[in-house]
């Protein structure tokens, strides 16, 4: 029973790793694939993370923009062209499954933006 659980534990810990390395590797593709291919003049794109489903099916690549106002615009183009990127990792990597990827927006980086405002707001109200 001891030797059963720390089987499940090893097998577990090897699963979230691999998980965790193609989670990266589709990072970096991805991100090199979006820098080639497209351009949206006047706005930065930032890739902020992947993240794959434990049974490498689906990877959700999270993305955000400066301008945050183009940001449902930008989406909607990359998932429109989603097939010619997944075509690019599908011939980069050597590994099977290939998780179907689905661009998505990442809200994270406004609401972060948005709390640093708030700080800054409360701190200069401090020094009134």
């Amino acid at each position: 029973m001891l030797t059963l659980k720390k089987d499940i534990r090893e097998n577990f810990k090897a699963m979230v790793d691999r998980t965790d390395k193609i989670n990266s590797l589709l990072e970096h593709e991805v991100g090199k694939i979006i820098l080639r291919e497209f351009y949206f003049p006047g706005t930065m794109i930032t890739l902020t993370h992947v993240v794959t489903s434990a049974n490498l099916i689906e990877a959700k690549v999270f993305i955000s923009t400066y301008p945050e106002a183009r940001l449902e615009e930008i989406v909607e183009i990359l998932n429109r062209n989603v097939y010619g990127v997944q075509h690019q990792i599908n011939r980069l990597l050597r590994m099977r499954p290939i998780p179907k990827l689905k661009f998505v927006k990442d809200k994270e980086l406004a609401k972060v933006g948005k709390m640093e405002e708030l700080l800054v707001k409360i701190k200069e109200e401090k020094k009134d």
